[in-house]
């Protein structure tokens, strides 16, 4: 299919005959200080080619030593997955040519990895499903070309290797996934996992985390796979799901009409919507494996292995399965909540300053998540410390203040980093709770209006909202509504 080509249509009752097999290559950066085998600095955004030496440069006579950081940060991120460690794995040479490779091979790890046989569950519409993990193993990153004038005819390339030798986790999942739905929450899930561990900031636009697809199609109760693609060039969640959905649904047009897949890498075009032939796909004969001869074997031992075990945190399940144990909140919050750790660890510290668990989910996945969603920002970054919104809540609880006053004393509260108290000093806002206040209020509302007054009285019931209305107007909305309606109940009832 050309470049050119359109997306096949496909009817139901030929979509409905197939079912895909996808498996997911992910690559994350690890957030290491120094790259995985020299001294360099991995930091992101420094000036071209500024962080490279002799090692990562591929210079004659440079030779790699391995680094602990690195290693410990992978033996995190397999044990979170449920994988077996292996007391011994290895290093081999990944021989391919590319101009941002400048040894001419990647450091990487085949036949003995790092770790193996893990799992994942993930839960789509409704139902939980696990997807194994083949395998986690380290590698080193390649380098970034840059190009200029594209697709002009003076077009340049420029090479930056600062990214050369950065650490890299490679999780290879099992051929599990059934649709692109169910790759969105794996690499969601996946990436949460990340997060929670702190191995990597899975900054996608930076190229920390990094998809590649493995996709093919077979007739519905097969067993056996098809022949498959892999599909790079996935920079977001969204095309991944995108360039699955077209892969898939150009797959078995081919398929369908007798013809063959043809074993390729193809890259995803966003701006297309499709996917199109980059070059024959690659076997592992392809590369020349063979044992890196500068490295020697790497031995984990029982006491490192427990070590990094003992200082694991609680990952994301676990943390929703307490929320919803300890603070009985209902399992749609405490997903939501656990989702990110950074959430996590604000509501757990509002919940500390004695602020009741419920209202607190509530408010954080309500009034907060809407101010920062407006203002562009992460929880990470929300003006509104734990501390202050727990001594919001608390005046709530309290019925100092109504729950639409809170709304504006919260809001407030975003755009100036000041606590509640503050604000409410500066405003004058306070829950009148003072019966007698409010009856000489109502009393004066009464007087000024006979004839709302008379259709209350006649059966107009209705017309009890209006009265609340205008009491709350003229209280500025401090007044306690419960103790307006009753008030009014009692005047209007002469």
């Amino acid at each position: 299919m050309s470049k050119l080509e359109t997306a096949p249509v496909i009817p139901d009752e030929v979509r409905n005959r197939y079912e895909a097999v996808i498996g997911l290559e992910v690559h994350v950066q690890l957030l290491a200080r120094s790259k995985i085998f020299c001294a360099c600095s991995t930091r992101f955004g420094d000036p071209p080619n500024s962080n490279t030496c002799p090692v990562c440069l591929g210079l004659p006579g440079a030779l790699p030593v391995l680094n602990r950081e690195a290693v410990t940060m992978a033996m995190k991120a397999a044990m979170a997955l449920n994988c077996t460690i292996n007391p011994r794995s290895r290093f081999a040479r990944k021989n391919y040519f590319y101009p941002d490779l400048p040894k001419g091979y990647q450091i990487s790890q085949y036949d003995e990895p790092l770790s193996e046989h893990g799992w994942i569950d993930i839960e789509v519409e409704g139902k939980s499903k696990r997807i194994g993990i083949t395998r986690v193993h380290l590698e080193e990153d390649a380098g970034k070309s840059l190009h200029e004038g594209f697709p002009d005819s003076n077009e340049k390339s420029y090479i930056d290797l600062n990214r050369t030798g950065v650490p890299l986790i490679e999780i290879v999942s099992e051929p599990d996934l059934r649709s692109p739905g169910e790759a969105y929450e794996y690499l969601t899930r996946l990436k949460t996992i990340m997060l929670y561990l702190e191995v990597s900031d899975c900054n996608m636009e930076e190229g920390s985390l990094r998809v590649d697809a493995n996709v093919s199609v077979r007739p519905v109760g097969a067993s056996a796979l098809g022949t498959k693609t892999e599909v790079k060039n996935l920079n977001s969640f969204r095309f991944l799901q995108k360039a699955l959905a077209y892969e898939i649904e150009r797959q078995i047009e081919i398929v369908d009409r007798g013809a063959e897949i043809t074993q390729e890498t193809r890259l995803y075009d966003s701006r297309e919507g499709r996917t199109y032939g980059m070059r024959s796909k690659e076997f592992a004969h392809d590369y020349r494996y063979f044992p890196e001869p500068d490295l020697l074997p790497l031995v984990i031992t029982d006491m490192w292995r427990d070590d990094v075990r003992r200082s694991m945190p609680e990952l994301p399940e676990v943390r929703r399965q307490r929320f919803m144990r300890d603070y009985a909140l209902a399992a749609y919050d405490a997903a939501q909540l656990t989702a990110s750790k950074a959430l996590a660890d604000y509501f757990e510290d509002i919940v500390k300053a004695s602020a009741q668990p419920k209202l607190a989910a509530n408010w954080v996945l309500g009034e907060l998540a809407y101010l920062l969603k407006e203002a562009g920002k992460e929880i990470e970054k929300s003006p509104v410390r734990a501390a202050n919104l727990a001594g919001l809540l608390q005046l709530i609880e309290q019925e100092t203040v109504s729950g639409k006053m809170g709304k504006d004393i919260l809001a407030a509260m975003f755009s100036s980093g000041k606590t509640a108290r503050e604000v409410m000093s500066s405003q004058g806002l306070e829950q009148i709770n003072d019966t007698e206040k409010i009856a000489a209020v109502a009393r004066e509302i009464i007087s000024a209006n006979p004839k709302q007054v008379e259709q209350y009285r006649s059966g107009k019931t209705a017309t009890f909202g209006w009265f609340v209305g205008q009491l709350m107007k003229a209280t500025r909305g401090q007044a306690n509504p419960q103790l307006v309606q009753d008030v009014l109940k009692k005047e209007l009832a002469g």
